[in-house]
């Protein structure tokens, strides 16, 4: 509701574009697939070369949705929007992202909301390389990001329904949790 009324996403936020959104979300880090996964799953820091080649998961991604668009039968409405969040979903509203250096409104919208929830899901998730951070910890970055990495409307938005992403979120650390417990169980690995 909070960026629904704002003139700057008003236009954008239509039932349409939101479904397109909930569709392409999933896809904002497909490129990965052409990440080696020496890379992808490394335990530690990446090396700078290491670094500049996961930023290039980017425009792979787009370039995988843009061979997906040519090999489909018919047009497929949604990739267009996918494509934006594949390509740009690493951009900060300071200029300082990857891979165009994109500052502010050049950023695409659906871009600007991926990279919040795609930071705040990292910051949350357990990774190869981390373990998940609490809740509290991960809204203060996200809070200290506003109009530096992330648009700072949207991140009143989420302030503003932040009781919805932590019962989002602790959905997620259960579900996990009993994921890890029946996979180790499973294995016959004591917990």
């Amino acid at each position: 509701d909070h960026l629904l009324d704002h003139p700057r996403f008003s236009g954008f936020l239509t039932e349409l574009n939101l479904q397109f959104l909930i569709k392409s979300a999933p896809l904002h880090d497909i490129g990965k697939v052409g990440i080696p996964d020496y890379i992808l799953l490394k335990p530690g820091k990446l090396t700078p070369q290491e670094w500049d080649i996961m930023k290039t998961h980017c425009q792979l991604g787009r370039e995988a949705i843009e061979q997906a668009e040519r090999d489909a039968e018919k047009p497929v409405e949604f990739l267009r929007m996918a494509k934006d969040i594949a390509q740009y979903h690493h951009e900060k509203w300071d200029g300082s992202g990857y891979p165009e250096g994109l500052v502010g409104d050049a950023i695409p919208i659906p871009a600007r909301l991926m990279a919040l929830a795609d930071v705040f899901d990292a910051l949350i998730a357990r990774r190869a390389y981390k373990p998940p951070l609490p809740f509290e910890q991960a809204v203060a970055i996200i809070r200290e990001g506003r109009g530096a990495h992330f648009d700072p409307d949207i991140v009143d938005a989420f302030l503003a329904r932040l009781d919805e992403f932590e019962s989002i979120a602790a959905r997620h650390a259960d579900s996990e949790a009993e994921s890890l417990a029946k996979v180790t169980s499973l294995l016959g690995v004591p917990v």
